[in-house]
Parts: C-alpha cells; structure tokens; sequence
C-alpha cells in the first residue's frame, strides 16, 4: 500500500511539475537573438491571447505587433480577458496605436506581475520609444504589444521606427519591412505617402542608446 501511494505522488508531483512548465512558456519573453525575416512578416504567428490577428514579433522578447481579428469596429480596445491573457503570457504593456475611442485603459494584475494599457500615436512615437528602452534595459521587464484595428499600418509604423531606433536599420528598410508586413491593405493617399508623413514625425534619439550584446539578443536575424 505504502509503495502504491508513493507512486501516486511521484505521478502527482511530475503531473504538476509538467503543468509548471507550461505555465512558464518564455515564448514571448525570450531575448533569444531576435526574430527571422519570415517571422517579422508572417501572417500567422503564435498569439498570447484570444481574438488577435496578425500577431508578430518585431524585438525578441521586447516587442510585438498585432491587431483584432475582423478588426475593431467599436473601438473598445483589448478586452478583460484578453488583457490578462497577455498579463500571464508575461507581457508588462499593451499600447492602442491611434484609435480606442471608446476603450477603458488602466492597469491589469495577474499570477505573473502586472500589466499597462494605455494609448498611443504613431505621428508622436517618442514616448513608445523610450518605454521600449527602459524595457530593453531592465531583461526582467516583459515585452510590450503595440496594436492598431487591424495590426497592419499604425502598430507596423511604430514597429518599422523601433527598428530605426534600436536595431540600426535605415529608414528606407524601415519603409520597405512595413510595407511588406501591410498584407496588401489599402491606405489613404497612398502607401508611400503615408507611411512618409508619420516617419516625418519620427526623430532618432542618440540618448537611448542599447549595447551591442542588448542588440544582438533582441534585433531581427
């Protein structure tokens, strides 16, 4: 009998033991040498929470891109649930690029830390960029989601200046990665035209700055 319940608890202790491990997938927060061009572009990437279209990492365990499936109609924004999905998955931010007109922003606990939403503007990057760097800067810290409604132009303009601004790139690959990650979307006035007016509004800043081995960990392959 005794040997029985012993095996009962080995058993139990393993079962728990494997349910820990899943609970700590590091898929998002992992600094690993940064994502693949396929993966910068792709169209059906791993998502940490129900409901989002087109999610794709930008700077490995840093940033990710994404937006709703069928978009955002109302404009409310992540939900309850889906924020603490993100929360669990190990995310510290969320960020509602250009729209959420009727979205309830503030702050969501979960089992794993804490996570903020708030909004932001793809013609006044400055703010995501320095919250970028301080995440960059602490590797306890989880990543960030910018999202838009559908995850294909606003959050993949702020996406296209971090990549300016941590990794290096010129602005004309910048240029060239949003559009091809825009799934052939239309936009007003054109793509070029648009995709230049808001890197108008996008400055480098030489003061945050990231090391080379910080560079390494988290830039596309």
């Amino acid at each position: 009998m005794q040997k029985t319940r012993t095996k009962i608890v080995a058993a139990l202790a393993l079962s728990l033991m494997s349910a820990g491990a899943v609970a700590a997938d590091t898929s998002f927060t992992a600094r690993n040498g940064g994502p693949s061009q396929s993966a910068l572009v792709g169209k059906s990437g791993h998502s940490p929470a129900a409901g989002l279209a087109f999610v794709r990492p930008v700077l490995s365990g840093v940033l990710y891109r994404a937006g709703f499936k069928g978009g955002d109609k109302e404009r409310d924004g992540l939900s309850s649930g889906q924020r603490e999905e993100l929360c669990g998955a190990g995310f510290s931010s969320a960020r509602y690029v250009d729209f959420g007109k009727n979205t309830k922003y503030g702050n969501t606990s979960c089992s794993t830390g804490k996570m903020t939403y708030a909004s932001a503007k793809s013609t006044s990057p400055s703010e995501v960029m320095q919250e970028l760097h301080g995440i960059i800067k602490d590797p306890g810290r989880g990543p960030m989601l910018v999202h838009c409604m559908w995850g294909v132009h606003s959050s993949g303009a702020i996406s296209a200046m971090a990549l300016v601004q941590f990794c290096g790139w010129s602005e004309e690959r910048a240029k060239a990665y949003w559009n091809d990650a825009r799934n052939g979307a239309d936009c007003s006035d054109g793509c070029d035209a648009w995709i230049d007016h808001h890197f108008d509004h996008f400055k480098f800043n030489a003061a945050l700055t990231i090391s080379d081995a910080e560079r390494a960990a988290i830039c596309p392959k």
